[in-house]
């Protein structure tokens, strides 16, 4: 058990300084050699784990579609607005999830390993579905364009708010929602939703408050 777990702890490792060069070299200048010279690993140490990069971006990759964070709510349209203001707060905060990101905006590594984004659309269309059966959206409103159409506009805004220094993406995704919103909600549905760039970190804290074992009085 202890020898499982230290081996999660090290691929955990590898995994986040691969993710740190990703971010800051792109895939193609990123090597296994200036990985193992970062974490001072053997190659037999960092083999077992990864043999290739390709496999370390496919690793990278995996960790991009996450729902840490996200509870349910009264409306599955408050649960699909959550998961696109989670992720813009964690994604300045976690290495993994920005790396994911670079790698599915770069043709080459884009056109080699493809991306996580189908993932995303279907997550978001499988809650925008239940909510149209719910009578949270308006008639005319198509989940799965809905949720294609969003997270394209999301990476776009992500992409835009990373070369503007004074801008804030958990504030420009709750700007992009309450033009999006009025759109596809229903009235009554629409005046409940929360959309505040806070909502995130409320979020995050609220599902660590829950997991922390109770002290006995």
């Amino acid at each position: 058990m202890v020898r499982q777990e230290r081996a999660i702890h090290t691929r955990r490792i590898i995994l986040e300084a691969a993710a740190e060069m990703f971010n800051e070299l792109g895939y193609d200048a990123t090597t296994i050699g200036g990985l193992i010279e970062r974490i001072q690993l053997t190659r037999g140490g960092l083999y077992f784990h990864f043999t290739t990069k390709e496999q370390l971006a496919r690793g990278v990759l995996d960790e991009a579609v996450t729902m840490e964070g996200l509870a349910p709510q009264d409306f599955k349209l408050q649960e699909w607005v959550d998961l696109a203001l989670l992720l813009a707060y964690r994604l300045p905060r976690e290495p993994l999830l920005g790396a994911a990101i670079r790698l599915s905006v770069d043709i080459k590594a884009r056109g080699l390993l493809g991306t996580r984004w189908p993932d995303w659309i279907s997550l978001g269309q499988e809650l925008l579905t239940e909510a149209k059966e719910r009578g949270e959206l308006l008639v005319h409103v198509d989940p799965g364009d809905t949720a294609r159409l969003l997270v394209g506009a999301w990476t776009g805004v992500q992409q835009i708010t990373e070369t503007l220094p004074d801008r804030d993406l958990s504030e420009e995704i709750s700007c992009l929602f309450e033009l999006v919103l009025p759109n596809i909600a229903s009235a009554g549905v629409l005046a409940k939703l929360d959309t505040s760039p806070q909502r995130a970190e409320r979020l995050l804290k609220a599902a660590e408050s829950s997991a922390e074992p109770s002290r006995p009085t």
